[in-house]
């Protein structure tokens, strides 16, 4: 979706439908099966390929072939994968891209990443990380300035005042709730993730590498273990409904913090114990957990490190054990509760 595409697309579109049919990104996104399903946990219908192709392996549908396109009706523009509002529809307009274009979103539900290619900015669903497309600025087509550029395949559309619309935003008003992250690392964050999706307060959890110093690293890349990264999870919560003491205590509970750079089989750097704070009062809950368990005889090595940047891992690594039956590894073991040689705690 580049100016030059946009300007062919505007002159000749049957020819430029032609040869975008002949680029090699569409042809080059193959599928695993699972990850069609990959909104496992989302309240919307299973992925098609086409569209698991687009939200989760970054394709792009071919130009006007989208079914939003040419859709003025009064509604809301959802998330075909987790189901939370993106765009009005009163802030669609034409472009002639190609493509659907909106000049803004509602506030929130669209995040904005550098793009792969180092020179556009791609757009993503701020709540599941789903592909949406790219926007652009400074084009003049409307007032904003603006061009939410998106494939039809990442949206689905609820018609103004129906009830797929309103579930759409008591969703968007519950995540709201949402105020308190964690991140740790533990191992392997399949075990990890899915152990927290199952604590309640928790809203969602997310599998990531973090602590390193290699920027934007991929699976690959952390197995090496030189990258300093950890297999981490990012665990979003409702502090009304569980604090961030009890997700550390969950954490403790869940992995093995006596075990220096390893979990069971998984051995290296990047399958670290760690707790990664956000602030002083973080800090200082992780602290307190940590000397409780020394007392109770545990010889923890779990790293207290201070946050940096979080990288989401790949979207077939996200509910893994959910969607597999494979890694839930990580059963809960009440360490407050015992002393480290089996005994009660006092």
């Amino acid at each position: 979706m580049s100016y030059l595409i946009f300007s062919i697309s505007r002159r000749a579109p049957t020819l430029f439908l032609l040869l975008w049919l002949v680029v090699p990104a569409m042809a080059a996104a193959a599928a695993a099966s699972d990850e069609a399903a990959m909104n496992t946990g989302h309240p919307m219908p299973p992925l098609s390929e086409r569209e698991a192709d687009v939200l989760l392996r970054k394709a792009t549908e071919a130009p006007y072939t989208g079914r939003y396109l040419n859709n003025h009706a009064a509604g809301t523009y959802i998330c075909r994968q987790c189901g939370m509002p993106l765009y009005h529809s009163e802030d669609k307009f034409e472009s002639g891209c190609g493509w659907p274009s909106f000049d803004d979103a509602v506030p929130g539900a669209v995040r904005r990443v550098p793009d792969a290619d180092g020179q556009r900015v791609e757009i993503l669903c701020a709540h599941c990380g789903g592909h949406l497309g790219h926007v652009f600025e400074g084009e003049g087509f409307t007032d904003k300035n603006t061009r939410h550029c998106v494939n039809s395949l990442s949206m689905s559309f609820a018609p103004a005042g129906s009830e797929e619309e309103k579930a759409a935003f008591a969703r968007a008003k519950a995540v709201a709730a949402c105020t308190g992250t964690a991140i740790v690392a533990g191992g392997c964050f399949w075990g990890v993730e899915d152990a927290f999706h199952k604590l309640p307060g928790v809203c969602e959890a997310v599998s990531g590498y973090t602590g390193g110093h290699v920027p934007a690293p991929g699976y690959e890349d952390v197995s090496r273990g030189d990258t300093g990264h950890a297999e981490a999870v990012r665990v979003t919560f409702d502090p009304s409904k569980v604090t961030y003491e009890q997700v550390l205590r969950r954490f403790f509970e869940i992995h093995d913090p006596t075990q220096l750079n390893r979990q069971g089989p998984d051995v290296g750097e990047q399958y670290r114990s760690a707790v990664f704070y956000l602030d002083e009062e973080q800090k200082a809950v992780a602290e307190k957990l940590m000397t409780r368990l020394r007392e109770l005889g545990y010889k923890v090595v779990t790293q207290l490190r201070p946050a940096g940047a979080f990288y989401e891992a790949e979207a077939y690594h996200q509910r893994f054990a959910e969607r597999t039956g494979r890694g839930a590894c990580h059963l809960a073991v009440p360490r407050f509760e015992r002393r480290a040689e089996g005994s009660p705690a006092e």
